[in-house]
């Protein structure tokens, strides 16, 4: 996918890699979604600091500035560009987690939290909305991003997500022997987990859900790396990616419960 431009990933939802180097220097990528609502207004979803043409572009896909009515913040630690989304779309509603609540403190935020339920119902016409159990959903340790607010759009059966699930486009021979992505879990799961009694257990029955009730979805658009395209997801749509996604986690959660049940 392009690094600058807009790309149609299903019917009403829209997204744009953009750029973000760990350390200034290691280009991991990064990314923003516009999806379509039902009563024909848009939304974003995170974040990014858009150039002037990327803003006309966004206005041209929703018919219009006002159009685009909401700004969903989905990740606690992806902050670099909220005050730049809000200064470039400033009539639509901010939203998100109680981290960039406390962060932006001055901006003007919705009442609801994106990881609450209160803001899940209010969407819940367009989107689905799923929050990892069994993990810290704002860690201590400000160096693990595991867990965000997930995010399923209805009409286009795509999913946005930011650093909870990553696809990882292959090596071009790899992609010959028709190994085109690979969808994996954020390797930082194990710091990730809560230190209690039965949170392995249940972060799988949670990704297992996962896999049930979000496996028909034909498009996956990840934060840092690569998108899934359609033909790529394969007939059976997501399920079969995100059930072997769990499976390499089994050593994960295996340590896990072996030292804390």
């Amino acid at each position: 996918m392009s690094a600058s431009r807009w790309q149609q990933i299903g019917e009403g939802f829209w997204n744009l890699r953009g750029s973000f180097r760990v350390g200034g220097l290691v280009e991991i990528g990064t990314h923003l979604s516009l999806v379509r609502l039902q009563d024909q207004r848009w939304a974003f979803l995170d974040a990014y600091s858009l150039d002037d043409e990327q803003i006309a572009a966004a206005e041209q896909i929703a018919g219009g500035h006002d159009r685009i009515v909401a700004v969903l913040n989905l990740h606690p630690f992806h902050t670099v560009h909220v005050r730049a989304m809000h200064q470039a779309f400033p009539r639509a509603q901010l939203y998100g987690t109680e981290r960039h609540r406390q962060r932006f403190a001055d901006l003007p935020w919705a009442d609801e939290c994106t990881e609450q339920s209160a803001l899940h119902r209010r969407f819940a016409a367009d989107l689905v909305f799923t929050v990892p159990r069994g993990v810290d959903f704002i860690s201590a340790n400000e160096q693990v991003h595991f867990s965000s607010v997930l995010a399923l759009h209805r009409d286009s059966a795509a999913i946005h997500v930011d650093d909870t699930l990553m696809c990882l486009r292959m090596p071009l021979p790899l992609r010959w022997l028709g190994i085109r992505e690979l969808v994996s879990f954020h390797p930082s799961l194990g710091f990730a987990l809560q230190k209690r009694a039965g949170a392995a257990a249940e972060f799988r029955e949670w990704a297992e859900d996962l896999a049930e009730d979000w496996g028909h979805a034909r498009h996956l658009c990840a934060a840092h790396n690569s998108g899934l395209s359609a033909a790529a997801a394969g007939p059976g749509g997501l399920r079969p990616l995100l059930q072997r996604a769990l499976q390499k986690m089994n050593g994960t959660l295996k340590r896990h419960q072996r030292s804390w049940g």
